[in-house]
């Protein structure tokens, strides 16, 4: 068993330093105000201070014993500023007065440097000042649960996948996040939040004389995450899924291959929440439409002269961004440039009308910012994020989608993804379809793919369920940005059918 950083320690009261001594302590909020003040003295328009500290705990278990625990506190200052029309930025991890005031320096030296080459001042669209606190809502406090009890969990799931004859490996997971976040503006905004992450998820392998399969519960690469508490992990209910999905995965190394054909598409659950994610939520950051932004995953067809012109998909495809959501894995009371979450409108009635949006990218549109700047952690300056972006429900079932479907597939748990670098073409794989003939399942198939245009087949979408079966999936590994940052968000869906896609492309016969 590998154990890494802190582990066994009570990370609730573990004193931890700096790599020159200072104490990690967020009790030391007057260095923030210090800050503010030396960086506006000398020079700054415009500043902001987030002190950030990260609670982390993480548990891997394969075949019969846990392979990982991790248990990890970290912190630090992050000093943001405005000088001379250009953005400047610096970080670091002692709460010291003299470590902090040579990050105030660096921050204001860097915004000097920017100015020189800076074809416009920054102007950044208003937000209100407030002095609050917000926490994320927990029943349980995931880190007061013994490590015996997450460890029997794990196990229990384990034996009863481990029990199905052909199966390779039995995984489990669970995936535990506190961050305190602090943020104070020259401006006013005093602001104090609280934020908890849970997820898990369990995953089983067969193996065969040429494939393997792999079939993941609630979703893959990870399982599925929640704002909340261990209640979360309970409600998945993982060990009364274990035996199915080992089932499944031996089966599939058996079961026919996708065909290779056009045909009415079902997704639901984890996979159409990547479709939103890859195809609706990354175009519509701001600051990739305007080119800003182009490392890692490319820039955006949803340029500003589409905005509130484009029929990005058919009249019942609306989507919504919504950090207020309770329990979605992208919320929060305040993104971190302080501006208050709130609901706004991305696509209409088919429409494309919004955007994730900063004050500064909000301000060249005359908007106000809808809070989706972020940044991984203190050492990182924020950027334009997903929050939870969601595709609101219409009305019906899942069985109700199937029974009215003569001949089609249903697909909901991502094996791999690919899309272009302005957003537009893409192919999904999944771990496994469910053939529909005459309104009911007849059986699955391996390897299943789509692809697809992204504006043509949200086009394609005739129906979407209710509410009944709609929820926040957390998606916890979205990249961005060089250098990269790792962030969590939530897409709210149910199922949505689509017409005519083609399926069962790109796979070696």
């Amino acid at each position: 068993m590998n154990c890494w950083k802190a582990c066994g320690q009570d990370l609730a009261t573990q004193e931890t330093k700096g790599p020159n001594g200072g104490d990690r302590q967020l009790k030391e909020k007057d260095l923030a105000e210090y800050a503010l003040d030396y960086v506006t003295s000398n020079g700054a328009t415009y500043a902001d201070v987030r002190l950030v500290q990260i609670r982390h705990e993480m548990i891997e278990y394969k075949n019969g014993s846990p392979v990982g625990i991790l248990k990890d506190l970290n912190g630090g200052m992050g000093i943001r500023v405005i000088v001379d029309g250009a953005w400047g930025f610096a970080a670091n991890p002692d709460f010291t007065k003299d470590k902090v005031e040579r990050a105030a320096k660096r921050a204001v030296e860097n915004a000097r440097a920017g100015a020189l080459i800076a074809r416009d001042p920054i102007v950044m669209a208003p937000i209100p000042v407030v002095n609050e606190k917000w926490e994320t809502r927990v029943e349980t406090d995931p880190f007061r649960v013994s490590l015996e009890e997450k460890l029997a969990l794990l196990s229990m799931c384990d034996q009863t996948m481990r029990k199905v004859k052909g199966l390779s490996f039995a995984e489990g997971f669970l995936d535990f996040t506190e961050e305190l976040k602090f943020f104070y503006s020259s401006e006013g905004s005093r602001i104090d939040q609280k934020i908890v992450h849970s997820g898990g998820g369990i995953q089983a392998t067969a193996i065969g004389e040429d494939e393997t399969q792999v079939r993941s519960y609630p979703q893959s690469f990870g399982g599925d995450y929640v704002s909340g508490g261990y209640e979360h992990i309970l409600g998945m209910n993982l060990p009364d899924s274990a035996q199915k999905i080992a089932e499944e995965a031996v089966g599939l190394l058996v079961a026919p291959q996708c065909p290779e054909e056009t045909t009415t598409l079902i997704l639901g659950e984890g996979q159409l929440a990547l479709q939103v994610h890859e195809s609706c939520g990354h175009p519509v950051e701001l600051d990739r439409a305007l080119g800003w932004e182009a490392n890692f995953a490319g820039t955006s067809f949803m340029t500003p002269d589409r905005l509130g012109k484009l029929q990005y998909g058919s009249g019942i495809v609306n989507i919504v961004s919504d950090p207020t959501h309770p329990g979605g894995l992208g919320s929060y009371g305040f993104d971190d440039e302080g501006t208050p979450a709130k609901r706004d409108e991305i696509v209409r009635d088919g429409l494309f009308v919004g955007y994730l949006m900063s004050r500064e990218t909000a301000a060249g549109l005359g908007r106000s910012s809808n809070a989706a700047m972020r940044a991984e952690g203190w050492s990182y300056a924020p950027i334009v994020r997903m929050t939870n972006v969601n595709l609101l429900p219409q009305k019906g079932t899942l069985d109700d989608l199937i029974s009215e479907t003569k001949k089609g597939l249903l697909m909901t748990t991502n094996r791999s993804w690919s899309i272009d670098d302005r957003r537009l073409n893409f192919q999904f794989g999944c771990e496994i379809a469910w053939e529909i003939r005459n309104g009911k399942i007849a059986g699955f198939y391996k390897n299943p793919t789509y692809t697809g245009i992204t504006p043509v087949f949200w086009n394609k979408c005739g129906r979407i369920a209710g509410p009944e079966s709609w929820r926040v999936w957390g998606v916890p590994n979205c990249g961005k940005g060089q250098p990269m940052q790792t962030m969590r968000v939530g897409h709210g869906v149910s199922y949505a059918r689509f017409d005519d896609v083609q399926v069962g492309v790109g796979y070696a016969h």
